[in-house]
């Protein structure tokens, strides 16, 4: 056999050895990302369902500030729910207070950071102090649209694929501590947690960096 038939053999063979090495490692990546996927898919079902809950219990808090406001002699215009079309936003207004929540953050498959502990792949709801509309407005991308909802986020909810597992709820101004909710009590606790911290509160007259307070 000429030498040159050799040679081809041996480079047939080491590029089924390369090949076989890269369909195994890729093997790994894609098993990888397929539980990633799953978890994502299921996360969000779970999201999606409790935001729907969340939706209904601000129209069952607006309807109960209206009779307090009402009984009080104050006019109760101003207390309203309004929400989107696909339900990925609800904004309450609450006389002066506007509160935002959303799950226009859950871009793709991700987690949730834990100290010492493994990532908590999860989807997510942001709670805004103001309204989503026009916190977003003018923002051009999703990187500039995260900057935005950050710089508002009173507190996130984050929604685990296994509903056994219970959801996880971190409050900004208590330095993002984590708080476990059982999937059950996780929609009415959150919104009831996000407007107490928001209307418990006040504005102060703005000198330098005070704006507000929380009693």
């Amino acid at each position: 056999m000429p030498a040159n038939n050799y040679e081809n053999f041996d480079n047939m063979e080491t590029s089924f050895r390369k090949s076989s090495v890269i369909q195994e490692r890729l093997g790994l990546v894609s098993s990888h990302m397929y539980k990633q996927f799953l978890d994502y898919q299921h996360a969000t079902i779970n999201t999606t369902e409790l935001f729907a809950e969340m939706i209904d219990n601000f129209k069952v808090m607006a309807d109960s500030f209206k009779q307090s406001f009402a009984a009080r002699g104050i006019a109760t215009q101003n207390i309203y729910v309004d929400y989107d079309k696909d339900k990925t936003v609800v904004v309450i207004n609450i006389l002066w207070h506007t509160i935002s929540l959303t799950t226009r953050c859950n871009f793709e498959p991700q987690a949730l950071f834990r100290e010492n502990k493994p990532p908590f792949f999860c989807g997510r709801v942001m709670a805004l102090n103001g309204n989503y509309n026009d916190i977003i407005e003018g923002a051009k991308t999703r990187s500039d649209i995260m900057e935005r909802l950050l710089e508002k986020e009173v507190a996130s909810l984050y929604v685990p694929a296994d509903k056994s597992q219970g959801c996880i709820f971190k409050i900004k101004h208590l330095s993002n501590r984590e708080f476990f909710l059982n999937n059950t009590d996780a929609s009415r606790e959150f919104v009831l947690k996000v407007v107490e911290t928001i209307c418990g509160g006040g504005v102060y007259h703005e000198e330098g960096q005070r704006k507000s307070f929380n009693i």
